[in-house]
């Protein structure tokens, strides 16, 4: 078993993806390992969520995607990335953890575990982590958000029909599970600690939410944050007045993103801005402050993860690679 790379990528998101069609097209020696499958983050997006870039713009490796509409699916893209694997026949261990990495720049040391339990070492001379953001939600911090009526991620609607939802935030993701928890029959609620939804929500999505706001069809608690979840109801604050508000609840969809973890980076040397969350790098080459250790796609944003996105992510693997050839001579 072939156990030496010159690069090793810890995570087979679309941006892992991209630095590993990028090694392929070198000619580099490259391996992906992820603790879950191709892509897994997208596995929990919505079902049937519809991206808001067209096709072309989530396009790596010189793989065309190729689709009927403008914009891809969910179901779209996960097929698409598979094929990318496929096109540029990618060495991807899926369900295979990497559980430590240590060394330095041309002999670093990688432990792994399968999910069967099986541990094996491997080497590289270069390591990208490209690990993402989905790996801790952004917790309320109250008493409460423990109990199991409350959920970090969004599939589909059907479970909520006939109960009583409170969505916690006013993104796209919070946005789009309301409208569509609304529509096949629950009674939802949101709260949200600004006066309005986010700048960021689909221009074709606001008119909706903001029609179904104002008729009262969904209800809102603006500039008010959630500081209790009980049984059966939740303790709202509104944050001008101080004033506390007890609704009945069924569920809480939380929609309140998500964060990277660091502690890999960090055990590793990698110095991390304690305010933005951005781990140091070369936006050039995405090099950290750790010889022959890169950083890939949005866990480069820090704390903002509307600041990477597959659209611009996908541009580190070229980036990393060419590094990677010229610092060990072959670029």
């Amino acid at each position: 078993m072939n156990d030496r790379f010159q690069l090793i990528v810890i995570g087979a998101g679309p941006c892992g993806i991209a630095v590993g069609a990028a090694a392929k097209k070198a000619g580099a020696s490259c391996v992906l390992f992820d603790k879950g499958c191709v892509t897994s983050s997208l596995m929990s997006y919505p079902y049937y969520m519809t991206f808001f870039s067209t096709a072309v713009m989530l396009e790596v490796g010189d793989v065309p995607f190729t689709i009927p509409d403008a914009k891809p699916s969910r179901r779209e893209a996960l097929a698409y990335y598979r094929r990318v694997v496929e096109r540029w026949e990618m060495d991807v261990r899926q369900y295979q953890e990497v559980t430590s990495v240590r060394g330095r720049e041309g002999d670093f040391t990688l432990e792994t575990r399968k999910a069967d339990g099986t541990e094996e070492t491997y080497h590289a001379a270069s390591v990208v982590v490209a690990t993402g953001i989905f790996d801790e939600p952004n917790l309320l911090g109250v008493p409460g958000e423990d109990l199991d009526r409350v959920h970090h991620y969004y599939h589909e609607p059907y479970a909520y029909h006939d109960q009583d939802v409170l969505v916690v935030g006013a993104g796209n993701s919070a946005v789009e599970s309301a409208l569509e928890m609304f529509r096949n029959g629950a009674r939802v609620t949101m709260v949200h600690f600004l006066d309005k939804i986010d700048r960021g929500v689909k221009p074709w999505v606001v008119p909706d939410i903001t029609n179904r706001l104002e008729r009262g069809e969904i209800g809102v608690h603006w500039n008010s944050r959630v500081v209790e979840i009980r049984a059966s109801s939740v303790i709202l604050r509104d944050e001008a007045t101080g004033t506390d508000t007890e609704i009945h609840n069924d569920f809480v969809v939380a929609m309140t993103g998500w964060r990277a973890d660091h502690t890999p980076l960090r055990a590793l040397g990698v110095e991390i801005d304690p305010e933005t969350g951005i781990p140091t790098h070369d936006k050039c080459t995405m090099l950290t402050n750790v010889p022959g250790l890169y950083i890939a796609g949005v866990i480069a944003a820090g704390h903002n993860a509307n600041k990477i996105f597959i659209e611009n992510g996908r541009e580190h693997g070229e980036l990393i690679v060419s590094d990677v050839l010229t610092a060990s001579g072959g670029g």
